[in-house]
């Protein structure tokens, strides 16, 4: 019985790549109807806007081999059979505990990883070279049940204000949910610690200024119908969906770089991988 496996040509810096995609048909979205095939083309679709967001990073590949309403299971160590454009770097976590993990640096890496049925992209906040000190500051913002998406836009519209009193530029994302993903490029000269206690600095000053908008209440009975600013997103360990990385949610959100002008009109369930 011929093998229903087919090839997707990937654009990248060293010329075009041949990805295999076996199971072509296999569908990752039953609500959506989108196939691990329609993932890899979206993959190539983003490719370098892609690599510039979550390139030279350590990241952890979010992997669902029956669909996003399977079972899934988080690959940090580089798969077996990775391609020899696939590269790792030696990563230490807080317990310690050293093991390499997948960096990612060209489209076909990407596209190589949804044959391997990823469908949501974890980058460190660190460089590949540096993976110790972080280069942005993140900061989440999490709509509590009785809040939503147009919640978090005031909060985010004052933690730019917050942030930019000392100093920092901020760049948004949603996050692919209700929420939004607030980030700040930072030379990376400070620890992961030094960094979540900015980030916890910037919430408390942000609550301070919304108490009845902001929480950075730590356990979900305090929190109330406000926005979480989840601090613990700053912890080595850590990470965000990346730019541009699908999510497991039904209708097939990605999260999505908008500019400040964009937020007020913006709305996340729009951004999806057919468009």
């Amino acid at each position: 019985m011929a093998s229903e496996a087919t090839t997707v040509r990937v654009p990248g810096p060293d010329g075009d790549r041949e990805v295999r995609i076996s199971s072509p048909s296999r569908v990752l979205w039953p609500e959506a109807g989108i196939t691990k095939l329609d993932l890899a083309e979206y993959l190539v679709t983003v490719g370098d806007a892609f690599v510039r967001a979550n390139g030279d990073r350590p990241i952890s590949l979010q992997r669902f081999p029956g669909g996003v309403d399977g079972e899934q299971f988080f690959s940090k160590n580089p798969p077996k059979g990775a391609p020899d454009y696939v590269r790792s770097v030696t990563v230490t976590y807080p317990s310690a505990r050293s093991h390499p993990q997948l960096v990612i640096d060209e489209p076909a890496v990407a596209v190589w990883a949804a044959q391997m049925n990823t469908v949501v992209f974890h980058p460190w906040a660190s460089r590949a070279e540096d993976s110790d000190h972080p280069d942005q500051l993140r900061i989440d913002l999490d709509p509590q049940p009785g809040t939503d998406f147009g919640d978090t836009v005031p909060v985010a519209e004052e933690l730019r204000k917050v942030l930019d009193e000392v100093g920092l530029i901020t760049w948004i994302k949603t996050s692919g949910n209700r929420g939004l993903h607030v980030f700040a490029p930072i030379h990376p000269e400070h620890e992961f610690l030094d960094v979540r206690h900015a980030v916890i600095a910037a919430a408390r000053e942000l609550e301070r200024r919304m108490p009845d908008q902001v929480t950075t209440a730590w356990w979900k009975e305090e929190r109330g119908q406000r926005i979480f600013v989840d601090f613990n997103q700053a912890n080595r360990d850590r990470t965000m969906a990346g730019a541009y990385s699908p999510r497991a949610l039904a209708h097939a959100s990605v999260s999505t770089p908008i500019t400040w002008d964009e937020l007020r009109t913006a709305d996340p369930t729009t951004f999806t991988i057919r468009t």
